[in-house]
């Protein structure tokens, strides 16, 4: 009986598996369940839908149903996911797929020939496997293997033009239509096409060479269509039809890559419990509702795509109902309540709550908006200054999730204060429609805002103020919560974006340079001018919400969770996933860290002691408004713990700082005060986003709970009594010399402002007035040293190295000098003659700090030559930040 059962086993397996010869062609049969996988080209047409609309106008009787599961950075067998997302094949059962197109060969491609015969062995590999399955209860799956795109060459000189990586991409493009061949499955090359597409048309149809721009779909749609052996329909696509394809793709989007993933199916989806639903159990129940959704919008697109009439809205009265939580706030059972965790229902007016701040003396508070004057400010989450001084803030009405059948009404808000006093006068909405903006910076002509998993760059193009383009410029961060979105966007003093991920997160970002992945939280690192994209730090944090630059270019990092502040010179030297730096929110649990390798190991210290959590924004005292006691302070939010601005001085110890904490500066008896962000405004006055929530957890409250607040928000200002307001300098739109001139402002944040407005003029109008401005500067200036190391940080902006002003400041008399144009030097090393050599005297210099940066510098140079370099500096005294350093940069060296 077991062997007829065996035999009739093998015969089933062989009527799954097709012959080894390849298919003519997609050949869609009516019904058809088509679902994408791979990595972020097959990503990215779920968002621009030209292909799927044409094949719906194409074959309308068909009446296809299309699933996008597709991930940036896919590759066949390393697809990185957050807790128990579920694997491939539980997603493609779900959807029950007749067809499973392959989008695999771009991220791979980047191994070269090394990396081809691995790369058919996997293909080959997972081919078969697939034939083997049974998605939708019927048969196996049919398969295409859909071949990478060509590299366009886009005509910048700062990013690489693809032509050694064509090579390559040809390269995999005949692996996979060997593969193909040799296992019987359709294949579609989209190589040839493409690079066909590129010399056919004027406009550039991608976003930086290696991936198309909604043009670059448009003009892939048809070709898409002939390489899976389709005829694509003639004439216009009709716009409704397409309208709807977006809205279907929309929601089954947030389905599928759902934020809080970690609180739904991940360890805090049973948290969150109100005595009857948990969070698992009210959002899963979300995710069906989506799931009927999109359904429900499939049979519009079918009756629409066959000349049918439809109702002007979607009716989703069929769908399952949404569960009704109640309230676990409140009652002899809520231990937060009792701990004096949370705020208060009852909420204060802004005059009221003003009362009940208090301040270091000689300060004060002043309100600058509330949602009372303007309900847009809902849920302040982070804030920013423009080059024209106006005050931006992004808010999240939808937090901590956004509902199903609700409108998404998270927003970008320019305040404006017209009369000079203080307080905002008008209030703009430059984006809405958004979706948990957890960060955003402004620079290179618009914003650069967090929509997790993607970081959208908006720009108002006909001068309202109002954005009226969006584009998902990086994609492939994760979403397993809204806790840990990106925030904290900083520019770093280079002309670099850096922004904050954190924990439970598994991001991985594809780049014309090659895939970066990071695990468990970090900085990341990306450079607009050369589209290059990397980690900053790649530590075990908890859930770092604040990063801010000194004066001389030496970072400080804010780890949430924990209320941990590090020093970041040491631990961003270079590492390569899956490795992380040792140290991070682990500190006080050393064996219990997952990662056994950082086990023994000396774990990161903190630059002074945490007495209480967690962190949020931080900046540092730069403003001759603020008393001079208190200039270089590191001030930091506390939106639990005290509910206040921390304040701690700073001094250099050894090679790195010690941070020693003063008097709160600001403190607010009124519990509902979350300061989440701060910046020093033009005027030197201190601005403070206050988030304004009773509750703010994940854990302790349902994601629905009902008493969650959606409808408050405040910003509020410090003043310094007695002491006359900072008169800014003019930035937004002046003569490049007058801009320059104010970069040798006092305050940070002018030469902050300053920086960014050089970097999005014209490098051929920079280049030369920077280096005409600094052989203007008087030597004898005690600034001297800064305003070299200014016009340094200005040119590496603009992806340019002058070796003799770099010189100039790699020997200046300051050690802070040194140590940032070491920085500056690191980042440019391929364009810096004898870079490793210069690297190498400041091995050898009489400051550890300097020493320091060279010892991080070595970790981004080839392995032998640096480490013959790297050891040098145990001729000299090494401290305990110097020793961590040396033994992170020899722990990677010795890696590769």
């Amino acid at each position: 009986m077991n062997r007829l059962l065996c035999f009739l086993s093998l015969i089933c397996v062989a009527a799954l598996v097709p012959s080894a010869v390849q298919a003519d062609g997609l050949e869609p049969q009516k019904g058809d369940h088509i679902c994408l996988v791979g990595n972020e080209l097959g990503e990215r047409m779920q968002h621009r839908n030209h292909w799927e609309t044409l094949l719906h106008q194409s074959y309308p009787e068909l009446e296809l149903t299309v699933r996008n599961l597709c991930f940036p950075g896919d590759e066949p067998y390393e697809r990185i996911r957050s807790l128990d997302f579920g694997d491939p094949d539980s997603h493609l059962t779900h959807s029950k797929a007749d067809v499973v197109m392959y989008f695999f060969g771009f991220n791979e491609s980047f191994a070269g020939e090394d990396g081809l015969e691995e790369f058919t062995q996997q293909m080959t590999k997972l081919v078969k496997e697939t034939q083997s399955k049974n998605f939708n209860g019927k048969s196996s799956p049919r398969i295409v293997l859909v071949s990478p795109i060509a590299f366009e060459n886009i005509g910048d000189p700062n990013v690489t033009d693809g032509s050694e990586q064509n090579k390559n991409l040809a390269k995999y493009t005949e692996a996979l239509e060997q593969v193909a061949a040799e296992t019987g499955v359709a294949f579609a090359d989209l190589y040839a096409p493409t690079k066909a597409l590129y010399e056919s048309h004027d406009q550039q149809l991608t976003l930086n060479g290696a991936h198309l721009n909604d043009d670059g779909y448009k003009a892939l749609a048809p070709e898409f269509m002939k390489a899976l052996g389709l005829k694509p329909a003639e004439g216009k696509t009709p716009a409704k039809l397409k309208a709807e394809v977006d809205d279907k793709n929309f929601h089954w989007w947030h389905r599928y890559r759902a934020v809080n993933g970690y609180s739904i199916y991940g360890k805090r989806g049973l948290a969150g419990t109100d005595g009857t639903y948990n969070n698992r159990e009210v959002m899963e129940r979300e995710r069906a509702i989506l799931d009927e959704m999109t359904a429900n919008r499939d049979q519009r697109i079918w009756a629409i795509a066959q000349g049918k009439q439809v109702a002007e809205k979607c009716d989703d009265s069929n769908t399952l109902p949404f569960y009704e939580v109640k309230t676990n706030v409140g009652g002899e059972n809520d231990k937060n309540r009792k701990a004096g965790k949370l705020g208060s229902l009852e909420y204060l007016p802004a005059a009221e709550q003003q009362k009940k701040f208090k301040l270091a003396e000689g300060y004060e508070i002043q309100l600058v908006a509330s949602e009372e004057d303007f309900p847009e400010l809902a849920n302040p989450v982070a804030i920013n200054f423009d080059n024209k001084g106006r005050l931006w803030v992004s808010t999240m009405q939808s937090y901590p999730h956004w509902k199903p059948k609700t409108e998404m009404e998270d927003k970008v808000l320019i305040l404006e204060d017209e009369n000079g006093d203080g307080r905002a006068d008008k209030c703009i909405v430059f984006a809405d429609g958004l979706h948990q903006p957890t960060g955003f910076e402004i620079g290179y002509g618009g914003a650069w805002v967090a929509q997790q998993p993607d970081i959208l760059f908006m720009q108002d193009t006909d001068g309202d103020d109002k954005a009226d383009t969006r584009i998902r410029k990086l994609v492939g961060f994760d979403t397993a919560d809204s806790h840990h979105g990106i925030s904290a966007f900083e520019w770093g003093p280079g002309g670099s974006l850096y922004f904050n991920e954190g924990t439970f997160k598994y991001s991985q970002v594809e780049s014309p340079y090659g895939l970066t992945r990071m695990h468990e939280a970090g900085i990341w690192r990306y450079n607009p001018r050369t589209e290059h994209f990397g980690t900053h730090v790649s530590l075990p944090f908890a859930n770092p919400w604040g990063h801010v630059y000194d004066k001389w270019g030496q970072d400080f990092i804010s780890d949430a969770s924990p209320g941990y502040n590090y020093w970041a010179t040491p631990i961003s030297g270079k590492v390569e996933y899956p490795a992380k730096h040792a140290g991070g929110a682990f500190n006080d649990s050393v064996n219990n860290f997952k990662d056994t390798a950082l086990r023994g190991r000396e774990f990161y210290p903190t630059f002074f002691p945490k007495r209480t959590r967690p962190s949020a924004g931080n900046e540092i005292v730069s403003s001759r408004h603020f008393k001079p006691e208190d200039q270089g302070d590191f001030l930091l939010c506390n939106v639990i713990g005290d509910r206040s601005i921390l304040q701690h001085s700073v001094s250099e110890k050894d090679s790195g700082f010690e941070g020693k904490e003063k008097p709160q500066l600001v403190f607010c008896e009124d519990g509902n005060f979350r300061p989440i962000d701060i910046q020093f405004a033009p005027d030197g006055t201190l601005y403070i986003c206050d988030w304004h929530n009773a509750l703010i957890g994940h854990l302790q409250h349902n994601l629905r709970e009902p008493n969650r607040d959606h409808q408050h928000g405040r910003i509020w200002r410090v003043v310094c009594t007695g002491r006359d307001l900072v008169k800014p300098p003019k930035i937004a739109g002046q003569p490049i010399p007058d801009v320059l001139e104010a970069l040798k402002e006092y305050e940070d944040r002018a030469r902050y402002r300053a920086r960014r407005e050089l970097a999005e003029r014209k490098t051929s109008d920079v280049v030369p007035a920077v280096k005409k401005w600094a052989a203007s500067l008087n030597k004898s200036d005690e600034s001297y040293a800064h305003h070299l190391l200014e016009a340094n940080w200005v040119l590496q902006s603009h992806n340019t190295v002058d070796i003799d002003l770099l010189t100039a400041a790699l020997n200046a008399d300051d050690h802070r000098s040194r140590a940032a144009a070491t920085r500056v030097l690191c980042y440019l090393r391929e364009k810096a003659p004898n870079a490793l050599k210069l690297v190498h005297e400041r091995i050898n210099d009489d400051h550890p700090r300097v020493r320091l940066e060279a010892v991080r510098a070595c970790s981004f140079f080839d392995a032998e030559e640096a480490i013959e370099v790297v050891l040098d500096v145990l001729n000299h005294d090494v401290d305990q930040y110097l020793q961590y350093t040396l033994d992170e940069t020899m722990r990677h060296l010795e890696s590769l």
